[in-house]
């Protein structure tokens, strides 16, 4: 039985070593993989600079690859789009950018822990504060027509207040009918704004029971007309051509980098969807008014603004599809385990917080 039994624990722990020996073996692999690294490099500022060894994304991953010791070479390619198709050809070994771990791109590859957490953000032209913009909605066409309509009503209430007075009063409401009629419209005015001159004023039951149910039903009236204008006033000095939210998205042109995100979420918005190929193009765009609003990273549009001194462009508050960025592999990638380590401890010392505030400043 203790034979047995000692035979039992010998085999156990035989087989303990050969898997952590394994484990070890595989370790020593990961690390040091063999020839140069093919690094697709992708994405917009300031994450990646062109096809130089700047931006934040590309800091990041040098540092890492120096502390592996790892032998690289960067591949360029205008847009992340065409960055993750060339790593699923196996033209590349990983990508380094502001790659969004999205489910549908978890399909055909793999990505590090992230390294900066965006969101996304709108960017449109600023409303315009002059003069005319601030009265212009008092002259459209739904507004015109509600005075017509206003007209029309007061004509009726003159007409019934006429009928009913010009008898009795044909001192204050004469038989001609258009000056018996504009004395009504009168009567009806002064009594809506509640004015009083007192210069007309019905005697009859009829002219009465009409002048008093013209007071109830216009204070309502009056109320709702003045709540209309006040709103259009507000909405005029906000500018329609400022967008602040998902909603105001829907059935406008947005521009947005090709293959990213938002391409997704300006779908969902129900907008009209522009493709360009960098942030530069899509922010031309919406200044020559080919779209209404730009829609892509925040962290970008925030650098982009602070860059170029865009101070007729306004950015919104909301940030919408939080989404972190990461370094994309293939499936059978044995980087991951050691690049995610490397990323953990460069987060721990700071030194990616360092990185990431030498382009984007922290009340950003």
């Amino acid at each position: 039985m203790i034979l047995k039994f000692l035979s039992k624990s010998l085999f156990l722990f035989l087989t303990f070593i050969l898997f952590n020996n394994s484990v070890l073996a595989q370790t020593e692999s990961v690390e040091q993989p063999t020839g140069t690294l093919r690094v697709g490099v992708a994405g917009s500022e300031p994450f990646v600079f062109g096809e130089s060894d700047s931006g934040i994304s590309v800091e990041i991953w040098d540092k890492i690859a120096k502390k592996k010791s790892w032998s690289y070479e960067y591949i360029a390619f205008e847009t992340v789009d065409e960055a993750t198709r060339a790593l699923n050809r196996g033209d590349v070994d990983l990508v380094v950018g502001p790659v969004s771990i999205t489910a549908k791109r978890l399909e055909t590859m793999r990505f590090s822990q992230p390294f900066y957490n965006s969101s996304i953000s709108i960017i449109s032209k600023q409303g315009d504060n002059s003069l005319w913009s601030k009265i212009k909605p008092l002259f459209s066409i739904k507004l015109l027509l509600a005075v017509f309509v206003f007209l029309v009503i007061l004509a009726i209430v003159g007409t019934f207040l006429w009928l009913a007075e010009r008898k009795k009063s044909p001192d204050q409401f004469p038989h001609d009918p258009l000056h018996g009629i504009g004395t009504g419209m009168w009567l009806a005015i002064v009594t809506m704004s509640t004015t009083g001159y007192g210069d007309k004023a019905p005697i009859t039951l009829a002219g009465r029971i009409i002048a008093g149910s013209w007071m109830i039903i216009s204070i309502i009236f009056a109320t709702s007309m003045v709540a209309g204008i006040a709103s259009t006033l507000t909405l005029s000095n906000i500018g329609s051509t400022t967008i602040s939210n998902f909603e105001q998205l829907s059935n406008r042109k947005a521009a947005t980098i090709l293959g990213s995100p938002a391409e997704n979420f300006l779908r969902k918005a129900k907008a009209k969807v522009v493709s360009v190929n960098n942030l530069e193009e899509a922010i031309e765009k919406l200044e020559n008014g080919d779209v209404d609003a730009v829609v892509y990273d925040r962290p970008q549009l925030l650098y982009f603004l602070k860059e170029n001194d865009k101070d007729n462009l306004y950015i919104s508050k909301a940030e919408y599809y939080k989404q972190g960025y990461g370094f994309a592999f293939n499936f059978n990638s044995q980087l991951i385990l050691d690049v995610n380590r490397t990323l953990l401890e460069l987060a721990e010392n700071q030194i990616t917080e360092e990185i990431i505030h030498t382009y984007i400043q922290k009340d950003e």
